[in-house]
């Protein structure tokens, strides 16, 4: 059965030579690069140690958050979903401070 509302998956996304999903959107590294241009921007000419470690950290928190509510709280099917093993999606939400 077809189900006209349901986006591709991630990896079949990112394959298509446009990267585009039939509309006009700019693709998801847009947004990141957009956002760390703005952090730059707002450092105001000083410099920040560990950007790469904070802009991880603010990726992987949403994207931990949404995964988990989409898999129902259900973290081996996040894990998969993310493909990385369960104990490194359980030992990032501890980190983090995420309760599942």
């Amino acid at each position: 059965m077809d189900q006209p509302d349901r986006e591709p998956p991630l990896n079949a996304v990112l394959s298509r030579p446009d990267n585009s999903r039939g509309a006009a959107r700019p693709p998801l590294r847009e947004h990141v690069a957009q956002s760390v241009r703005r952090y730059l921007r707002d450092l105001d000419g000083c410099d920040a140690d560990d950007v790469y470690e904070i802009v991880l950290r603010e990726m992987e928190i949403p994207l931990f958050v949404e995964v988990l509510n989409h898999c129902e709280g259900n973290q081996s099917r996040a894990a998969a979903m993310l493909g990385i093993h369960r104990a490194t999606l359980r030992k990032k939400l501890k980190e983090y401070g995420i309760s599942a």
